[in-house]
């Protein structure tokens, strides 16, 4: 079954017991891996617990395919139900997986958890795991929006840490990209604070440094203004940091969107300051005289042009089969195109 939306929390927290395995996968692998720990934690107490968890790999699978059904029914020394996890899978695996959905009975069986980076829409494994009733997958993006302040005000509070507003918008800002660096960095920020009480715009500027969330912000203010140059220096720099093509996109079209929506209050009567300061979450002070010039650059209709490129762009991405990075820089490029002459 495909888990999607807001159902994935729930299923997290309480899978179906009829679903015997589990496919995370995305482009962000520190929200696989954390999603993956939470799903083992609902089976065994301890991750390393030698007797009922074990963990494989692809290239264990494919050099002894036979050990995943011996594992799955394996029963565990002292009792309790096991953990199998199976990193970096891909379609290769699909038939071992589909031999085993069919012919095992899971009535007593270990959970199977399975890990991959970003899957196509036509991924052999994924349709595989979206489609069988004993089997489940869930897509793993980077967080933004509400989720990521979610995110940050949650593991902030555990440290009895809150953001202000100003150091709120930085965090959400240079926050997002991978789950894992999320966490990461909010941890040594809170050792950085050392003790409960406000975190500042100073404190988190002083700390926090998601270096794929800047080299996203680089991406989307270069197109915007139509700087070619800059656009790709910052396009090698998010790929040779290993940044997805279609997060870059989306990254790209969320920064759009708010200039669409700036766009439209300048329509209805405010002056691009008043429209700017309206945004939420605000716009970074070091972005904003930028982010006024594109406003001012950029008309409605214009701005919605670029967004069903976007789109477009990202769908090319998943269904053509075609080097992600080209469709996502072709698309890029005709954008900064179109604000030099706008």
């Amino acid at each position: 079954m495909k888990i999607t939306g807001a159902r994935q929390e729930s299923f997290i927290a309480g899978p179906d017991r009829a679903v015997a395995c589990i496919l995370l996968y995305g482009p962000d692998r520190g929200l696989v891996r954390e999603r993956a720990q939470r799903l083992g934690r609902g089976v065994v107490e301890q991750l390393d617990d030698p007797f009922r968890v074990i963990e494989l790999s692809a290239t264990d699978l494919k050099t002894d395919p036979a050990r995943l059904a011996d594992e799955t029914l394996a029963m565990a020394l002292g009792g309790g139900r096991r953990l199998v996890r199976v990193n970096d899978a891909t379609d290769g695996l699909s038939k071992l997986f589909t031999e085993l959905l069919d012919g095992v009975d899971f009535t007593n069986s270990a959970l199977v958890i399975v890990e991959a980076a970003e899957l196509a829409a036509r991924s052999t494994l994924r349709a595989l795991f979206e489609k069988r009733k004993n089997a489940a997958a869930l897509a793993c993006y980077g967080d933004d929006g509400a989720n990521l302040r979610r995110v940050i005000t949650e593991t902030l509070a555990t440290h009895h840490l809150q953001a202000s507003p100003d150091a709120m918008t930085f965090l959400m800002e240079n926050l997002g990209s991978d789950r894992g660096v999320t966490r990461s960095e909010l941890e040594k920020l809170a050792l950085y604070k050392g003790q409960p009480g406000e975190v500042t715009l100073d404190d988190a500027m002083a700390c926090i440094g998601d270096s794929a969330a800047t080299a996203m912000d680089d991406v989307a203010y270069a197109a915007g203004s139509g700087n070619q140059a800059g656009l790709d220096k910052a396009l090698q720099r998010a790929f040779s940091e290993g940044l997805n093509a279609v997060a870059v996109l989306r990254a790209v079209a969320r920064h759009f969107l708010r200039l669409h929506q700036a766009a439209g209050l300048v329509r209805g009567g405010k002056n691009a300051d008043q429209a700017i300061k309206s945004l939420r979450p605000p716009v970074f002070y070091k972005q904003a005289d930028t982010f006024r010039d594109q406003v001012r650059r950029w008309q409605p209709d214009r701005l919605a042009s670029a967004l069903e490129m976007l789109t477009e762009a990202e769908m090319d991405c998943k269904t053509t089969g075609l080097p992600a990075p080209a469709i996502c820089g072709r698309t890029l490029m005709r954008i900064a195109q179109a604000a030099r002459r706008a």
